[in-house]
């Protein structure tokens, strides 16, 4: 196996891929707490729904993870998606699933364990702990599997198959050896 180096540009791509993946989360976050709080104060209020604040957090998360699918697929991970739709889309699905596992053992803690159970409280420990947690181990399991262009299914990044311009901020070990300073 080669020794890699860190180049710039492959800095670069990866700062690019990251703030593309922050974009696409931001939109994902913003559908994940309108709809929690929408959820949480009206038709799963805890005072009505005992596990309200958990089923509220199923729901919202499940619609976030649809938008961020749309967004990672054709937007931050676009270079690097695999041919194998169903197959990528159920590997994002069973990481994204993973990541919601995180924020609702965070919402859980805080609300059954810990006793904080104001919409606040709920708030902060799933959509601010939780989403951070969760958001390192989506992009590091998004990244590194789900739309890694080793992959077998995924478009080589020069042939027809490769649908945007930027630059993979993945890169294999043979390209490396080209760019090595």
């Amino acid at each position: 196996m080669s020794k890699t180096t860190l180049t710039r540009g492959r800095l670069i791509a990866f700062v690019g891929q990251l703030g593309k993946f922050g974009a696409v989360g931001l939109v994902g976050f913003a559908v994940d707490v309108t709809v929690f709080n929408l959820l949480r104060t009206t038709i799963l209020d805890s005072d009505e729904v005992h596990a309200g604040p958990i089923y509220a957090k199923i729901i919202s998360t499940l619609l976030a993870i649809l938008v961020n699918w749309i967004g990672n697929r054709l937007w931050t991970f676009s270079a690097n998606r695999q041919d194998h739709t169903v197959r990528e889309g159920l590997e994002f699905f069973a990481v994204s699933l993973a990541g919601m596992g995180i924020g609702l053992a965070c919402l859980w803690f805080s609300h059954y364990v810990l006793g904080f159970t104001s919409v606040l409280a709920d708030n902060i420990s799933g959509n601010v702990i939780g989403l951070a947690l969760g958001a390192v181990f989506r992009f590091s399991l998004y990244r590194w599997w789900v739309f890694a262009p080793n992959r077998s299914g995924a478009p080589a990044s020069s042939g027809a198959g490769a649908t945007s311009a930027a630059p993979s901020a993945v890169v294999s070990t043979d390209s490396l050896a080209a760019v090595r300073d």
